[in-house]
């Protein structure tokens, strides 16, 4: 390595690192991610909803534990100052995402990203690239982005062998009545601090022994490099598929089609990748393995786009929302990797073109870390873009007013969403204003199954009225097409009259369970507050007839179903 290069903190080729350069390290790690854990565990101790004391509780999660893959003894200070600045941003996306409520649509996805963030930056500054920027060394980066996964899946198991361990002695102590362990385990500070000095020891002593961590890199590189020929040969059997069966039946399943299709394209840059290897002279020789991953490498775009396409599909049908537009974020990634192997592989023409694909994974983890760092910040609000096109569908008559999902308006877009709502309440078209009063009026969401749109005009059918009131008709219907559990199979619906203070009182009577229902003070109708009962089964009637429904004296009034009494007197 150059002069320039040798000053990154830490960065040293793996044949130049000393065997054991700092023995006091694991006692440094132990002792900074215990006092890390026992902290989180008083931050959160009944501060669950607490936006404050959750980012507190993020920053000693996130800056210790960036410090402790990245502290060296001769730069501690930039350790410390990228820790300190880790832990601030994730505190703060803790404290959006806990205060968020129901104001906004994605936090939990803007946490994950700023997360995504985290983690493609701690081998980037590990690498020095704040000071060599994209002259970094892609070996370095590649050396510590599989180290420090393999160090710490390892302190990761180490923690859970000793509270094994820890388990068992308990259970030896307690032979001679001392239950002092076992207290201490079901402690939440002790298991805590126990956790993060267990998982400091055994970090600082693996990362005091780099050498062997990239020796043990290569070994899990060249195991993990077997499963690229399978998936290779899979993925040429599905394009070949794809192309004589066309892609029909790919469209059609487009609620698993997009996170299929992604994952095959991340495991195959993941595949590629650790065949590609850092540099050329640890690439593996094998012309099967290099075919792989050529095959890989190429197949990625393909998929990205076949990801990119069915997601297109699922937004013709049903628009934006949130989760979706997360969704294209994603699939922009993937197809950058995949042009970006596409470009290296045109480019190095067959030959070398590993080497052209190992300089764009570096500046692609540049780019994907700052996009990450971007959507987590509260610029963008995928919410109200969603909102907005959503109703400019229903304006459009893309879905029409029966159709629309005025439900998710209320629960899923956040503040944009109930925003956009209560302008559909005040909207012209009194079907439209019906339906948007309904949501915005209902204090439970109601849940649909992804079939629901197909079994709705089949469960409505499915109601028998023993009253002739249009009004309530309809009143019964909006209930049962906004509970896709209700009548799944015949019921009938019953008006009872009006309850003592006079408001209409319905009944709906489904096999063996009466439910009553009243209209809310919103004028929305919901399930009253009587707590139906059952009947023994061997006395209803067959599954899929119509019941005999009818009313009869009882301390006031009874249903029967088919002569049997249901539900509880309701006078």
């Amino acid at each position: 390595m150059g002069e320039d290069e040798g000053e990154s903190p830490g960065v040293l080729p793996v044949e130049e690192l000393p065997a054991e350069d700092w023995p006091l390290r694991p006692w440094l790690l132990a002792g900074l991610l215990a006092l890390a854990g026992l902290l989180i565990h008083f931050a959160t101790d009944g501060h669950e909803n607490e936006p404050a004391w959750m980012a507190a509780a993020a920053f000693l999660f996130f800056g210790p534990l960036c410090a402790a893959f990245s502290l060296e003894r001769e730069s501690w200070k930039q350790a410390a100052v990228f820790a300190l600045l880790a832990g601030l941003v994730m505190a703060g996306l803790a404290w959006r995402a806990v205060s968020a409520g129901d104001h906004y649509a994605d936090e939990q996805y803007g946490f994950s990203a700023g997360v995504i963030a985290t983690v493609l930056a701690l081998p980037l500054f590990q690498a020095g690239f704040h000071r060599t920027r994209f002259a970094t060394p892609y070996r370095d980066t590649h050396f510590f982005v599989w180290t420090d996964a393999v160090s710490g899946a390892g302190a990761l198991a180490f923690t859970g062998i000793s509270w094994l361990l820890l388990a068992l002695l308990s259970q030896l102590f307690e032979l001679l009545k001392i239950d002092l362990l076992s207290d201490l385990m079901g402690k939440g500070w002790f298991g805590w601090a126990f956790s993060g000095a267990c998982f400091g020891a055994a970090l600082g002593v693996l990362r005091n022994h780099l050498r062997i961590i990239g020796t043990l890199q290569s070994v899990v590189l060249l195991v993990l490099s077997l499963l690229a020929v399978p998936l290779a040969a899979g993925l040429v059997v599905f394009l070949l598929a794809m192309v004589l069966s066309g892609p029909d039946v790919l469209w059609e399943a487009t609620r698993s089609a997009t996170p299929v299709l992604l994952a095959c394209a991340a495991g195959a840059f993941v595949l590629a990748n650790a065949i590609v290897r850092e540099d050329d002279t640890d690439m593996t020789r094998s012309p099967v393995m290099r075919a792989a991953a050529l095959v890989l490498a190429l197949g990625i775009l393909p998929l990205a786009v076949f990801a990119a396409v069915s997601m297109g599909t699922r937004i013709a049908q049903h628009g934006l929302s949130p989760e979706r537009l997360w969704a294209l974020v994603a699939i922009a990634v993937a197809c950058a990797y995949g042009l970006a192997a596409l470009v290296a592989v045109v480019r190095g023409r067959l030959r070398g073109w590993w080497g052209i694909l190992r300089r764009a994974n570096l500046n692609l983890a540049v780019g994907v870390s700052v996009v990450a760092l971007f959507l987590a910040l509260p610029v963008l609000d995928f919410g109200a873009i969603s909102a907005a096109n959503q109703v400019s569908r229903l304006e459009r008559g893309t879905v029409s007013a029966k159709d629309f999902d005025y439900d998710a308006l209320r629960w899923d877009f956040g503040d944009a969403g109930r925003k956009a709502l209560a302008g559909l309440a005040r909207s012209g078209d009194p079907a439209v204003a019906k339906r948007a009063k309904e949501a915005l009026a209902r204090k439970d969401r109601p849940w649909h199954w992804p079939a629901e749109d197909d079994r709705r005009d089949e469960r409505l059918a499915n109601i028998h009225f023993r009253f002739e009131d249009p009004a309530l008709r309809e009143a019964v219907r909006g209930f049962v097409r906004d509970a896709p559990y209700r009548c799944t199979e015949p019921c009938v619906a019953l008006d009872l009259g009006r309850y003592a203070d006079g408001a209409p009182h319905l009944a709906l009577v489904e096999g063996q369970q009466v439910t009553h229902l009243r209209r809310s003070a919103e004028g929305v109708w919901v399930e009253a507050p009587v707590q139906p009962s059952r009947i023994d089964r061997k006395q209803a009637g067959p599954k899929g007839t119509t019941p005999q429904v009818e009313v009869r004296p009882y301390a006031g009034r009874q249903i029967y179903v088919d002569g049997q009494p249901v539900g509880n007197p309701f006078e």
